[in-house]
Formats: C-alpha cells, structure tokens, sequence
C-alpha cells in the first residue's frame, strides 16, 4: 500500500490539531444511488423488518466473541480492554462508522461522519472512568480524494476536541481496486487512562442502584443497516423532508452525529463517584447493561419514563418493527447510562440536569421492561 508518506503527512498534521477551513462540497457523484425513491410510504401490508432480515446477525457476532474469549480467555468483556500501568490503568477501544458511511456517500456529507469515529471509541473508553488521551485512526480508499478526506479528519480533529483527547496521528491507504469510486472505510483507536482506584468496573452495583440515563441524538451509528433498508422499504428519499423536523431533509437528521460524554462522565465520576457506565450501542440496552451488572443482577427498565424520539418513532412503524428488535438494535434515545446509590440520584441531576431515572437495578439476569 502507498502509505508510507501519507502516514507521515498526517502524523504532522495531527501534532497541530487545528480545525481546517471548510470545503464546498462537491457535487455528488452518487445522486443515482441515493435511495432513488419518491416519496414515503408505508411498508407492504404483513412485511415485518428485523435487523437480521437487514443482513446483520447479533447473536453470530456473540457467538464469534464467545469463540474469541475462549482463545483468549483474558480478554475484558467490558467496553474496553485495559492493562496496569504504575498507579493507573490503560484502557483502549476501537470501532468504526458503520454503514453510516453509506448515507455520507450518498449524501457527499462527510464532515461529521469523524466525530461518530472518535465518539464510538471514546465512549467506550469513558466507561471505565478513563479519560481518553489520545486517539489513531484509520482511512481506506481505493483512490485519494484530498478534499474528501479533509472534510472526514476535519470531523476527527472536532470529535478529539469534544472528548478532551489528541489527534496523535493516522494511517492513509490507497488501495486502487479495492473500493469503489468516492467511497471509503474507517477505523478509530482510542487509549486513556484512569487512577487504579478510580476504575469503573461494576462490581458494586447492588440491588436497588438507580440507572440514570443520558439522551441520545439519534441513532448514533448502530442500526444503520436496519436504517437503510426501512429506507428502502418505505420508498423514502433521503433528500425528502424529515418527518419529525422540518428544518432539514431525513439524510441530514440520519446523520446527525453521535453524541460524546467524556467530560460529563469525567465531571460526574470525580464529584458523586459511579458504580457503573454504559454505552449504548450495537444490541441497544437489551444487550449492552448485563455487560457491567453483576452476576445475579439485572435491570428493570421502565420504557414511560421518557418518551420515545420521534426518530425511532418513525422507524419503527416505517419498517414494520417488532419492539423486541427495536430495543436489541437501537438505542432508543437513550446514549449511555450510569448506574449510582439511590442517594446520589439528586447530585447527579444538578451537575447534569438532562438525566433522568430510567431504572433500578434489581434480582435477577438481563433487562426487564417494566
């Protein structure tokens, strides 16, 4: 791969960290691919939509991280693997967009799909209690478009700036033949770290904890593939009107990029101390709470005590969704979660007014909607 002198361009570039100027966008190179649809409508009477119908299967990536964890037995199940280092640990995360990038394609918006980038890592990182340091990433197409590319670490730079992190460098491969024209993948790398006797690891959640929980601004970037077939189910344009918010089209709400809570996180942990944290991503809070609660424990989440977004509102009935995979695919707009003493619940609602009580920890396995 022709990355050698790239990989050295962008290194020098991240020791700066200074926002670049803004690029007219392009005219789009993909209007042909963008949904070609007219508009919105319901889905055919019966036609009832999963995530796994969409192409994703959660249980064969459990089954694969099983199979992993049995090689590796060492290997944190948490959101992200950490190691002593002195007096603190280092905790590290990596992911990617998704097929977010598919709408960012066919939108040719590409200036905040590096904010999802940074956010899915670092989000994952702040749910030990550390706080992300640094962060690597990693661009792949099949031929360099400079001004593209710009728009995307653009969006990176602005990502590090929210979580508190620097942008310690990159890697840029072009590899012709590979991918198809004006398209492009990425990866993120994020490492923090986090005083040994300031780790957030769960083991002293107990019965009767109360779930706090954070709003999302959307769908973040889990989903996407159940996104874009409802999209293509419903026969809606992602240059259409955006049901639930008039002031752009369903692509730009669609793309509205994940939300980052570092430094609420960091503020709330240093002032009333969390027990626990979680990132709601891929598998929604079905999936991603028994990961910090411990064995014997659950959670009773009650559904009434926000109302669900619009969003997903739309979603759901668009596509025909069963609750169940709604709930075990998206977040629901609910972002992250932390679980305190029921006596912190007022502290922790002054120092960050938006949360809400979403749930108690209670006997039992898994997550009860109740």
């Amino acid at each position: 791969m022709q990355t050698s002198m790239m990989q050295q361009q962008r290194q020098a570039m991240a020791g700066h960290a200074q926002p670049m100027p803004m690029v007219a966008p392009m005219p789009s190179k993909r209007a042909s691919r963008m949904a070609v649809r007219s508009k919105a409508v319901a889905p055919a009477a019966g036609l009832t939509l999963t995530y796994k119908q969409a192409g994703v299967d959660i249980d064969a990536g459990d089954e694969l991280v099983r199979r992993i964890k049995k090689m590796n037995p060492t290997m944190n199940t948490g959101f992200g693997g950490f190691v002593p280092f002195g007096d603190s640990y280092l905790v590290s995360g990596t992911d990617g967009v998704g097929t977010k990038l598919r709408l960012a394609f066919d939108m040719n918006k590409h200036d905040t799909v590096g904010i999802d980038l940074v956010a899915m890592s670092v989000n994952d990182v702040i749910t030990s209690g550390a706080q992300p340091l640094y962060f690597l990433d990693y661009f792949a197409t099949g031929k360099l478009d400079v001004d593209q590319a710009e728009q995307v670490i653009k969006g990176v730079i602005e990502g590090c700036n929210q979580s508190g992190c620097a942008l310690l460098g990159g890697e840029t491969a072009e590899m012709p033949g590979f991918y198809q024209a004006g398209e492009y993948d990425l990866a993120g790398f994020a490492t923090g770290a986090v005083k040994k006797d300031k780790l957030i690891d769960g083991s002293t959640i107990k019965a009767g904890d109360k779930v706090l929980a954070f709003k999302s601004s959307g769908v973040h970037s889990n989903g996407f593939s159940l996104v874009r077939k409802v999209l293509e189910v419903s026969n809606t344009e992602l240059t259409a009107p955006c049901p639930w918010d008039a002031s752009k089209s369903i692509g730009e709400a669609f793309l509205e990029p994940t939300t980052i809570y570092v430094k609420r996180i960091i503020e709330l942990h240093e002032k009333i101390g969390l027990k626990g944290v979680v990132h709601i991503t891929g598998g929604g809070m079905t999936e991603n709470i028994p990961r910090v609660v411990p064995k014997g424990l659950g959670v009773d989440v009650d559904p009434n005590s926000y109302p669900m977004p619009p969003m997903f509102q739309w979603i759901q009935k668009s596509g025909n969704i069963p609750t169940d995979d709604m709930r075990r695919t998206f977040n629901m707009g609910v972002g992250m979660i932390i679980v305190v003493d029921p006596s912190q619940v007022e502290a922790a609602q002054k120092l960050v007014p938006e949360l809400w009580v979403l749930g108690e920890v209670a006997p039992g396995e898994g997550v009860h909607y109740v």
